[in-house]
């Protein structure tokens, strides 16, 4: 049976930074949640679209051509093969809502790349 999730009780769960914690799917995509700060690294997915909802904090995505701040109570979609770098100077709480294929990273093995994990 279906039930709620309380976002501030998952993303109490746990403290690691840059790691996606997986709270749910529908049909083929991922709901994650994942505490950053600091910068990432510039990347884009091929294939996936991905939604980035800011629950806490402020993240700062950076685009080649812009930067575009992301508060509290707010989402912003990346379509795929947009290069795009998160960042932030305080810790922010997201919840990500992509693909289930979608890998962190992009195509690029990086140190942040990351499988999530089923909380």
């Amino acid at each position: 049976m279906p039930d709620k999730v309380n976002l501030a009780e998952k993303f109490a769960l746990f403290t690691e930074q840059w790691s996606h914690r997986l709270v749910g799917r529908i049909n083929d995509m991922d709901v994650k949640l994942v505490k950053i700060e600091g910068e990432f690294i510039w990347h884009s997915h091929e294939t996936e679209d991905e939604m980035f909802f800011v629950t806490r904090g402020r993240l700062t995505m950076h685009f080649r051509d812009k930067d575009v701040v992301v508060e509290p109570g707010e989402f912003i979609i990346i379509p795929h093969g947009v290069e795009h770098k998160p960042s932030c100077g305080e810790e922010t709480h997201i919840m990500l809502v992509e693909p289930a294929t979608t890998v962190n990273t992009g195509a690029e093995e990086s140190d942040f790349t990351h499988t999530p994990e089923a909380l």
